[in-house]
């Protein structure tokens, strides 16, 4: 028997349902050429399209779904995620305002106004909103969350990192399992505090420097590090202990998470203390003075283009390699890239390597990234964990930002307090990389002729 229409529609959901993407995308718009006036699934189509990246179409989907029927309260929440993604804050607000005026305790509108907000750049309106709305939901942890974040952009540390500590509540990070009390700011003389990574290796360059907060209050601090770091990370001031595994025989007194540690330096001084020191073993050097060998007489840049794919908004933040190929042509310089990971495959399939040389596919470890940075004039990177090491090296560094960068960077300026030899140059329209290119390629031809 033919399939109904009806079936049709069942079978395409179902499909969707079991994460069948591109079957199910097929049989929707199969199920829509007959079934035009369906708004749930449009919506349907629109979740789906944000599920696998395409944002445009998403929007273009709920946009129909929401004209169809304007009244839905699930169209309006779908057509404020897309927004709320494409960097369209104001139409995000709109649409989440009007469920709250039909549902006024919907907590992930709440959130989401204060994190669009932020995501505008008004973070003292984002602080404004959400505050009242945390004392009325004490419990609810994604307010929490955006109120911490805006905090952090406004530069508030000492309450930001405060408010931060909700991160442990929110179920996206797993609980320690330690031997050992957490440390809760008793005295420290004559205690060893072991200090625990979290989150991202960027993360963890980022925070290094507020190890010596332990040693100024008289602890023997234990730094436990992950592997991709460990020799970056060997003799980093504050530290009398640095390894991958918490030492057996340790009499350990506390742990302190990483990134606690900044909430302890700014309760004393909002003062941003200048980057950890990296230890970039000789081997490393070495290995990258073999490759610039060849590229004595021109201007050597070090290129990153993406970070880690697994970071869910890591297609905001990233660019493609291509991007990078009008520099190429620039006379007097050569471009390195110093990107390891999966994004390599396209890069060498449609022949850019030839352009731009991979000086990182064979990289053991985050030193010798860095021994490579050391050995560029300049390195211009999009906002991953290579902007931290760049920063921290001290080498002069250009980090292209998306619209909505990370709260280190805010969202105005071009330089950051966190690190003195950086320059920032930020995307303009959302989605959009090729003006914060063009504007890129202006730039260094001006370095090229101030340098030579």
């Amino acid at each position: 028997m033919a399939e109904t229409v009806k079936d049709l529609r069942s079978r395409a959901t179902k499909l969707h349902q079991d994460g069948a993407l591109l079957e199910a995308a097929k049989l929707y718009a199969v199920y829509l050429k007959h079934e035009p006036s369906d708004a749930g699934i449009w919506s349907n189509l629109g979740v789906l399209h944000r599920s696998a990246g395409r944002h445009e179409q998403s929007l273009r989907a709920q946009k129909r779904a929401l004209a169809i029927a304007p009244d839905e309260v699930g169209f309006r929440n779908n057509i404020a995620n897309i927004l709320s993604d494409t960097g369209q804050y104001e139409a995000s607000i709109t649409h989440r305002k009007w469920v709250l005026d039909r549902e006024p305790d919907n907590l992930n509108h709440i959130a989401m106004v204060g994190r669009c907000l932020r995501g505008l750049g008004d973070y003292a309106g984002a602080i404004a909103y959400l505050t009242p709305q945390i004392a009325i939901h004490p419990d609810d942890t994604e307010l929490q969350m955006q109120l911490a974040f805006a905090q952090l952009g406004a530069g508030d540390y000492a309450h930001a990192f405060e408010t931060y500590k909700i991160r442990w509540k929110t179920g996206e990070l797993k609980s320690r399992d330690l031997p050992f009390p957490e440390w809760q700011g008793e005295p420290l003389e004559g205690k060893t505090v072991l200090v625990m990574p979290e989150q991202g290796f960027g993360d963890a360059v980022l925070f290094a420097r507020f190890l010596p907060v332990l040693k100024d209050m008289g602890a023997t601090v234990h730094c436990l590090v992950e592997r991709p770091v460990a020799t970056l990370f060997e003799n980093l001031d504050g530290a009398d202990w640095i390894g991958q595994g918490i030492p057996r025989d340790a009499r350990i007194d506390y742990y302190v998470n990483m990134m606690d540690l900044a909430g302890v330096h700014f309760s004393k001084t909002n003062d941003v203390p200048a980057p950890a020191r990296m230890n970039v073993p000789s081997e490393s050097t070495e290995r990258a003075a073999r490759i610039v060998a060849p590229y004595d007489n021109v201007l050597k840049i070090g290129v990153v283009w993406t970070g880690s794919v697994t970071y869910k908004g890591n297609a905001f933040r990233s660019f493609s390699h291509t991007d990078f190929l009008p520099l190429t042509d620039i006379e007097g310089v050569q471009l390195f890239s110093l990107y390891k990971g999966p994004m390599l495959d396209p890069y060498f399939a449609d022949g850019t390597s030839a352009f731009i040389v991979d000086a990182a596919s064979d990289e053991s470890g985050f030193s010798d990234t860095a021994a490579s940075m050391q050995a560029m004039d300049l390195i211009i990177t999009s906002d991953t964990a290579t902007a931290h090491i760049a920063g921290s090296l001290g080498v002069p560094t250009w980090t292209v930002l998306h619209w909505d960068p990370f709260w280190v960077w805010t969202h105005v300026g071009d330089t950051t307090p966190w690190y003195q030899n950086m320059t920032l140059f930020r995307q303009k329209t959302p989605l959009q990389w090729s003006g914060v290119m063009a504007e890129l390629q202006a730039a260094l031809s001006q370095y090229l002729e101030d340098h030579t």
